[in-house]
């Protein structure tokens, strides 16, 4: 688990902590604006790391996105709760299962097969761009923590969007897992920050 500030530290008054996917790197949200500071958190390959002091901050805010969603709910329990908002994009706390997240089968065949040509077809399909020089290991290993550690502990999403062209995360699965979340449907690919021009319109 590693973090590094995409905005700030600076003057802001508010911050975003941002629990990214795998492989994608901060790349599909860097074009997002505002006036909050931003922190990028990735690498779920180990949750034992803490995030720097955040107390500065009058509201901070939590996006999950993709495996960052249950890899949070991992990290966030025995800890104290510092978000004013929590929003879960396009993964699940449940993050392989048929019904609840990626179909293992489908998981298995990603796993399996994992190299360069394999890596770019997955990223294209979530609309993510390419990695120039990727470490085909240390993906796979954090393939492999992600289903070890299994489905997460509950953790109070208040809001959750579901793209509807996801190829990742099956639309009908997500909407099973947050059926009791507040729900947004928007019509996108896995990673769908290319709806966004700023922080606002991911938080609503």
């Amino acid at each position: 688990m590693r973090s590094r500030w995409l905005s700030g530290p600076g003057g802001a008054t508010e911050l975003v902590v941002v629990f990214g996917g795998w492989a994608a790197g901060a790349a599909p949200l860097a074009h997002l604006g505002g006036r909050r500071d931003v922190l990028f958190v990735w690498d779920w390959r180990a949750l034992d790391a803490e995030l720097p002091q955040l107390s500065q901050y009058r509201s901070r805010y939590l996006v999950a996105w993709s495996f960052g969603v249950a890899a949070y709910a991992h990290w966030q329990e025995g800890r104290a709760h510092r978000f004013d908002r929590r929003v879960a994009i396009c993964g699940s706390p449940v993050p392989v299962d048929r019904r609840l997240g990626i179909p293992p089968a489908a998981f298995a065949r990603t796993r399996d097969r994992l190299s360069r040509d394999v890596l770019d077809a997955f990223l294209d399909r979530a609309g993510v761009p390419r990695l120039d020089a990727p470490d085909i290991t240390a993906l796979r290993a954090e393939l492999d923590a992600v289903a070890a550690r299994g489905a997460a502990p509950p953790c109070g999403w208040d809001a959750a969007v579901i793209a509807t062209r996801d190829h990742v995360f099956p639309a009908a699965n997500l909407h099973r897992v947050f059926a009791q979340v507040p729900t947004r449907e928007v019509d996108a690919p896995h990673a769908p920050f290319g709806l966004w021009r700023d922080w606002d319109e991911v938080l609503n």
